[in-house]
């Protein structure tokens, strides 16, 4: 069955990782707010257990974010004829430690998910986005995209590539009236940073729950489009990447990188 709306129909978006963490409270905020929501994930079973609990709003998918198929058949599925109004790239993994002592294999898997999985998608949604309404694109960056971060070499590699692709995208799809933005956390409490013992994470702390990412994901993507043009398409989150992004604005990198070696000091 087809589900594209009309235009008179609830606003339409696609989230990848909603089973867990950041994405699951994503789609519990947009569907509480009236979004029909595609929550994909590779994890099935968990998916279709939030899709039952938040109700007809939100539809579940399994997503491997590194199958441009499966991203077809979802979108098909979900659009239909229709358009996408909201693409969320939420999905990540991260291998933490030092650089040689991660397996070259788990780097390679993150450059897959965090960075490829966002490219395939943002490709594969582009012409279900341009007949969307008010169409825009989300990708969840990090504070690791600032500069490198040691313990995080591979992950970091993977949000600065995140952070090229959004700017890029931002300028190329002006013309069909697709908005990208970037959400840029520091250290958020889910499975991803529980029991992450690295230099950065024992000096600063995990100080950010899902929730608040959410929340700004949903004020990033409400705000005026009539300041687009003077406003950075980043988004920091929290008090510490809000200071962070404002102090690598006018600090030389040879003060960003002792300010990171120390933060990253055992």
């Amino acid at each position: 069955m087809k589900l594209g709306r009309s235009s008179s129909g609830p606003k339409t978006m696609l989230v990848t990782g909603a089973g867990a963490g950041i994405g699951r409270s994503i789609t519990r905020r947009f569907a509480a707010s009236g979004w029909r929501v595609a929550a994909c994930d590779i994890d099935v079973a968990a998916v279709e257990a939030l899709a039952s609990e938040l109700g007809a709003n939100v539809v579940a998918y399994e997503l491997d974010v590194v199958d441009p198929s499966g991203w077809q058949r979802v979108l098909d599925e979900f659009c239909g004829d229709g358009g996408l109004d909201l693409l969320v790239n939420n999905a990540g993994i991260v291998s933490p430690g030092y650089f040689v002592d991660v397996p070259l294999g788990a780097h390679l898997a993150a450059v897959d998910v965090n960075l490829k999985g966002v490219m395939t998608g943002c490709h594969t949604a582009y012409p279900y986005l341009r007949r969307g309404n008010s169409p825009q694109v989300v990708n969840l960056a990090s504070a690791s995209a600032l500069y490198g971060q040691a313990e995080l070499a591979g992950y970091s590699a993977t949000k600065f590539g995140v952070r090229g692709l959004s700017e890029a995208l931002d300028l190329e799809w002006s013309r069909d009236g697709i908005r990208v933005q970037t959400i840029w956390p520091l250290f958020v409490a889910t499975a991803m940073t529980e029991n992450m013992d690295i230099g950065t994470v024992n000096r600063m702390g995990v100080r950010l729950g899902p929730n608040d990412v959410a929340a700004a994901v949903w004020k990033a993507v409400n705000r005026p489009r009539m300041f687009d043009a003077v406003r950075s398409i980043h988004r920091p989150v929290g008090a510490n990447t809000t200071v962070s992004m404002l102090a690598t604005a006018v600090s030389p990198s040879w003060i960003q990188r002792h300010i990171n070696g120390y933060l990253a000091r055992r």
